[in-house]
């Protein structure tokens, strides 16, 4: 068996490629379209608006612990990111909104036994992209995002997670205070020498109408499971894992203008690390909360 300190390091570096490859997913949305429950004629159309020329800017905050238990040995990281990103709406593109996506800032800060662990991300300030999104939400493409990279301790990860996952879907047909549907999401993640796999399913609930910033919004509930699957190998060692997890996200939608303006998340997930060259499977539990607020214009 290989000594405990070179156990413990290869843990570690495994449990930072998974922070890395989870935080984006985890911290925006975790929904996809799914069927709206009936609702009367007098319910409430949510669709997006993006009227060529619209320039949005949102601020993401997040964060993310996790605690492992290696050999008997507690170990704890912590992983602290954000952003702010511009959309400037280009018109349609077939049915769809066409978005030019502008990264204004960036940041990641991890933490843990090994030290400072935290990625340069200065090389993706000022990167521009175009995805096309449709008028419920749903982004159809976000393949220029994949271009944009950073260097991780384990490998080179990109941006695109984020941003395949940003815009919360709506329902499709009209619904009222009330009103629940179900909704699903998957996301595959892929870092040097790690493939990972994120599943969700959520119950969205239409659970009034509330005043942000000035702006009539539907205020929507979700209750969010999920389960995690992953294979690779760090260091010559085969690493698998997987897990589930539970949590809740509130998010706000501007009725009149068609706008995405407010998110709040939070998550917990039990996953367990299977290190087969070891003999040794290490359990680890993840905590995440995230905001995502709409900028005001200046």
């Amino acid at each position: 068996m290989k000594p405990k300190l070179a156990l413990l390091k290869r843990s570690t570096l495994a449990a930072s490629l998974i922070a890395v490859l989870l935080l984006p997913a985890c911290a925006v949305k975790t929904a996809r379209t799914g069927a709206a429950a009936p609702a009367a004629p007098a319910g409430i159309s949510l669709e997006y608006k993006m009227p060529a020329g619209r320039a949005l800017t949102y601020a993401s905050d997040e964060e993310m612990g996790q605690v492992m238990d290696v050999m008997g040995q507690t170990i704890d990281a912590h992983t602290k990111s954000g952003g702010t990103f511009t959309f400037v709406a280009k018109g349609k593109k077939d049915q769809n909104l066409l978005l030019g996506v502008t990264i204004d800032d960036m940041s990641m800060a991890i933490t843990g036994p090994m030290g400072d662990q935290s990625p340069d991300m200065s090389g993706v300030k000022g990167k521009t992209f175009d995805m096309t999104v449709s008028p419920l939400g749903s982004e159809i493409d976000v393949s220029g995002a994949e271009a944009i990279t950073y260097t991780t301790a384990n490998g080179t990860s990109d941006v695109a997670s984020g941003f395949k996952l940003f815009f919360p879907d709506l329902p499709g047909k009209p619904v009222k205070v009330g009103d629940t549907w179900e909704s699903t999401a998957g996301l595959d993640r892929k870092s040097d020498g790690m493939n990972v796999r994120l599943d969700f399913k959520n119950l969205e609930t239409f659970d009034g109408l509330e005043t942000v910033d000035g702006r009539e919004c539907a205020r929507i509930k979700s209750q969010v499971t999920a389960t995690i699957s992953g294979t690779g190998s760090q260091q010559g060692m085969d690493v698998a894992m997987s897990g589930t997890g539970k949590g809740t996200n509130t998010w706000y939608f501007d009725i009149k203008d068609g706008i995405y303006v407010k998110s709040t998340s939070d998550m917990t997930m039990e996953m367990a690390i299977s290190v087969s060259a070891a003999g040794m499977t290490i359990p680890m539990t993840m905590t995440q909360k995230g905001e995502l607020t709409l900028v005001p214009n200046k």
